[in-house]
């Protein structure tokens, strides 16, 4: 009997691909003279805001891309302005602060063409305490701190889609139908594939009710659902497949395997930055939220396109 082979790939659009790559390191930093820089009137009584929540999530983009401090990307703007002779105010490092906790981030994407295939993850990442290291060697002065990451990501443009961020204390599971509901209602979606973690009847159901396919593994020993619901019918249909083919055989023909390009984001997400700078929950959400918007905007400058060969 011959072994087994595994599957090759080759990337089909290699040149755009490494053209993408350098505009990423690139520190070209464009400012509209259009763009809305200062708040509009709002029409109420009382101070109006000085500057828009886009002037806002400019400064705080900067600030999480370079890993800097308030105060210095207040001075880091004022130098950019200076240099393409604009004359706005730039806001001081109080009144950053202060909004990063109402801001509505704006996290743009430019969707797959057909039905989107929601690649779901969740981890934690570090918002308090010592490093893992000192922790370990000198047992930290003050207790750690995490926060939970939840995603989903575009199979196809590995695009972040939708984004939700929790306590440690909040399990994988309860938050799938909020990611779910992040997806637009117009937005057809072909399936969602998450790990066993997910595999609980809310789960189930919320996927069953978008009229999505559900790519979960059923869990060791999984026993029948009672069929009383779409999503338990799907379920139960997995815990047969899984059992008839086996596990690796099920993962295989289903494409399961695609679930670790949201790993891979998952990674991505941590590289600008292993912990958290933002001491408020809420700051600590506008934070993620504007790297998923700048991993975005690196995802729309390319991504490579890959074919299996031989």
């Amino acid at each position: 009997m011959s072994s087994w082979t595994p599957t090759t790939y080759k990337t089909r659009n290699w040149a755009e691909y490494n053209h993408s790559l350098k505009q990423r390191g690139s520190l070209s930093i464009w400012f509209d003279p259009e763009m809305s820089w200062e708040a509009e009137a709002s029409g109420r009584r009382g101070r109006q805001k000085t500057y828009s929540d886009a002037a806002i999530q400019a400064c705080l983009t900067l600030k999480v891309l370079f890993g800097l401090p308030l105060r210095q990307t207040t001075g880091f703007v004022e130098s950019l302005l200076k240099r393409v002779e604009l004359d706005w105010s730039v806001p001081d490092f109080s009144t950053l602060c202060r909004r990063q906790k109402t801001l509505s981030v704006a996290i743009p994407y430019k969707g797959s063409a057909g039905p989107l295939h929601l690649l779901v993850d969740s981890t934690g990442i570090k918002a308090e305490g010592e490093g893992e290291w000192n922790a370990r060697k000198h047992g930290g002065p003050k207790r750690r701190l995490w926060r939970k990451i939840h995603i989903g990501v575009d199979e196809e443009t590995l695009e972040i889609r939708a984004i939700e961020v929790t306590s440690s204390s909040i399990g994988d599971a309860p938050m799938l139908p909020d990611l779910l509901s992040q997806i637009p209602p117009d937005q057809e979606l072909g399936s969602v594939t998450a790990d066993g973690a997910y595999d609980t009847r809310k789960c189930h159901d919320a996927i069953a009710a978008r009229n999505a396919h559900a790519v979960i593994p059923p869990r060791k020993n999984a026993k029948m659902w009672k069929p009383d619901t779409a999503g338990a019918k799907a379920r139960n249909e997995a815990v047969r497949s899984s059992k008839y083919l086996g596990r690796a055989l099920w993962r295989n023909l289903t494409g399961y395997h695609r679930r670790s390009r949201v790993e891979t984001k998952m990674h991505c997400v941590k590289l600008l930055g292993q912990r958290l700078s933002a001491r408020d929950f809420d700051r600590q959400v506008a934070e993620i939220q504007i790297r998923a918007a700048i991993l975005n905007g690196f995802t729309a400058l390319g991504i490579p396109r890959t074919v299996a060969v031989g």
